[in-house]
């Protein structure tokens, strides 16, 4: 299995068993709920996996738990996932399960930023 074929497999891995947090999110984001922007899950971008990509802004959601707080791995991924002209808007899971209104808010002005229409 090539490493394309390989990564399409774990995306769909994941869409089929998702977090808790990535579960909620995705009920947010989904059917085009913030005027009109169309969002997918767990999309293999390059070698890397995006939690939500609306690709109209370019904009990458990630449903994060504790053990990125400090990554130096998701330092070089950011890094490349900008590099491809993504902007990313990161979530903490405790947030988006504590506080789904606010979550809305941020990712509501996150897409309405100016210069990203």
């Amino acid at each position: 299995m090539s490493g394309d074929n390989r990564l399409l497999g774990f995306a769909r891995a994941m869409r089929r068993e998702p977090t808790e947090a990535e579960r909620r999110l995705w009920l947010l984001l989904r059917d085009r709920r913030f005027s009109g922007f169309k969002f997918r899950r767990q999309v293999p971008i390059g070698p890397y996996i995006a939690d939500f990509v609306c690709y109209d802004v370019k904009l990458i959601i990630e449903a994060d738990g504790s053990q990125h707080a400090e990554s130096t791995r998701d330092l070089a991924r950011d890094a490349e996932l900008v590099r491809r002209g993504f902007r990313l808007l990161r979530l903490w899971n405790n947030d988006v399960l504590a506080r789904p209104a606010q979550v809305a808010d941020l990712v509501w002005a996150t897409l309405h930023e100016e210069g990203q229409q």
